[in-house]
């Protein structure tokens, strides 16, 4: 009994010296798409996600941050095994990240379960936005349906007579075109959803031409954006049929597009000439950086890092204060490269402006965006009233 109980006091104190090693440090996973079709996306991400980091001098409140960058495969099963290690076994205080919205969904219970922050860069489902909210995950980069809703708005004020929309069958697929209904106020020429793993789109396209609407409305994310735009020349619709999109048309996909978007517009809550100071200088320093523009799921990332490091200071590092925590990064008290504007709801999801974007060829020869119009200031989506579960 004497051997026993030594071993377990050795037991302990190595427990408490791992503790205590750890007490000087803030352990964050980082999901995304890192491999496959959307490893550009896991780029941008990942990129001004370290650039912010760098910038705080990789402290968080005095606390040294330590990042576990994990991929997803864009796979449900792969993320929730990715997040499973994060939080049993890594022990990390807080998980991030999360473009495609499938794959957050298979993950946020594991997280919000052991009673851990989730602050998702991206994705932003409509159930999470409603009735399923949950008072552990944050949203920093946009409510699924807001931009396509905020684009059907305007296509209703232009008079446009009918458009037809396209989107994959997963969550975001069927968040954007029921946010583009609500906005546009008419029924659609037709909607049609694809596979997320499409990459042949010619079945489509004939239906598009063969439909003759007034316009398109096309959300593919990632590698399906490319795919589809390039089709899209192919078939001859450029100056035919207005193309218009969400999430598609990006710095993501953009160079590999090339001269066929030049001219598609799109809406989107950022863009890289915003004349914000804390934007002017993201945008310079990460080009400065990298060598490429940033696209709005790297300035996501970035605010994603600038919250979190508010709320850690808010908090003055105290961790195991879930309660604290949480009501800081409510708050958040940082300046967003997308304005002063920017906040988070009753339902912690974002409300901010959403811009038209036009895609054109800039002095270096290369591709980009300019803002064209401010066409939603203040957004706040349309589910928050369902939220009951965040008091």
């Amino acid at each position: 009994m004497k051997y026993k109980w030594i071993a377990l006091c050795l037991v302990s104190a190595l427990g408490m010296l791992s503790t205590a090693a750890n007490a000087d440090e803030i352990k964050i996973g980082y999901v995304n798409t890192f491999s496959g079709s959307g490893a550009n996306l896991g780029k941008h991400y990942r990129d001004a996600f370290e650039l912010a980091l760098k910038e705080l001098g990789g402290k968080m409140a005095g606390l040294d941050v330590k990042v576990e960058y994990g991929d997803d495969q864009l796979k449900p099963e792969i993320a929730k095994s990715v997040v499973e290690r994060m939080v049993e076994r890594d022990k990390v205080d807080i998980v991030a990240g999360f473009n495609f919205s499938n794959v957050l969904l298979a993950s946020l219970k594991t997280v919000t379960g052991a009673n851990k922050l989730l602050i998702s860069s991206n994705a932003g489902p409509s159930n999470l936005a409603g009735e399923q909210c949950d008072p552990n995950f944050f949203d920093v980069g946009q409510q699924n349906d807001g931009a396509s809703e905020v684009l059907g708005r305007y296509l209703k004020k232009q008079n446009v007579a009918s458009v037809y929309a396209i989107a994959p069958n997963y969550q975001a697929g069927r968040d954007m075109i029921a946010g583009l209904k609500r906005g546009f106020g008419k029924q659609l020429a037709d909607e049609v959803y694809t596979q997320l793993s499409q990459t042949d789109f010619q079945a489509e396209l004939s239906q598009i031409q063969a439909a003759n609407p007034a316009a398109v409305f096309a959300f593919m994310p990632g590698g399906n954006g490319i795919n589809f735009v390039k089709q899209w020349a192919q078939a001859g619709l450029i100056g035919k049929i207005p193309l218009y999109s969400v999430y598609s048309v990006d710095h993501t996909t953009l160079s590999a597009i090339g001269p066929s978007a030049e001219g598609t517009l799109g809406v989107s809550q950022y863009v890289e000439d915003l004349p914000f100071e804390a934007n002017q200088e993201f945008v310079k320093k990460f080009v400065d950086h990298y060598h490429y523009y940033p696209s709005e799921y790297a300035a996501s990332a970035y605010d994603t890092a600038m919250l979190i490091n508010s709320a850690v200071v808010a908090t003055h590092g105290k961790l195991d204060d879930i309660d604290a925590l949480r009501a800081a990064v409510q708050k958040a008290d940082f300046k967003s490269v997308r304005g002063p504007n920017f906040k988070l709801g009753h339902n912690h999801m974002p409300i901010q402006n959403y811009y038209l974007r036009e895609t054109v060829k800039r002095e270096d020869g290369k591709f980009g965006f300019v803002t064209r119009d401010t066409v939603a200031e203040n957004y706040k989506d349309h589910y928050g009233a369902q939220c009951t579960n965040i008091k």
